[in-house]
């Protein structure tokens, strides 16, 4: 990951955890933390979400990018994360979408947010949706 995203995604985790995330404005964010599947060091990611009645899904488009972004890599590893949004912490079970779930759910995302056909576009290759549950 290049030095100037690191240094920015670190500036919104500094942010979000300062003020419960009411800097992040109308932007729905937020964090979650994996398991380094090379490392074993926990890392944090801030990224967009899509509320749910149960469930908080993600998007792994890696901004069009022909790779998976390394946050999905690590929770196929091990799909026990940490989520934090607005005022709540918690541990909970990371399940990529398949089949009718995930074409049904990704239609739906694209046509709320057009950017993530356009990422898909970039990227050739099948984007990611990952459905957060709470642990438990």
């Amino acid at each position: 990951m290049p030095d100037d995203l690191l240094a920015h995604n670190a500036k919104l985790i500094e942010e979000f955890r300062a003020d419960g995330g009411r800097s992040m404005g109308d932007r729905p964010l937020l964090l979650l933390t994996t398991v380094g599947r090379s490392t074993g060091r926990r890392r944090t990611s801030p990224m967009m979400y899509i509320d749910e009645p149960d469930r908080y899904l993600v998007v792994a488009s890696n901004a069009g990018a022909p790779a998976d972004p390394l946050w999905y890599r690590n929770l196929l590893a091990d799909p026990t994360v940490t989520v934090e949004v607005p005022g709540r912490t918690f541990q909970a079970r990371a399940t990529p979408l398949e089949g009718d779930d995930y074409d049904r759910t990704w239609a739906a995302v694209k046509d709320r947010f057009p950017f993530f056909a356009e990422h898909e576009e970039r990227a050739g290759r099948p984007i990611p949706v990952v459905a957060l549950a709470k642990a438990g």
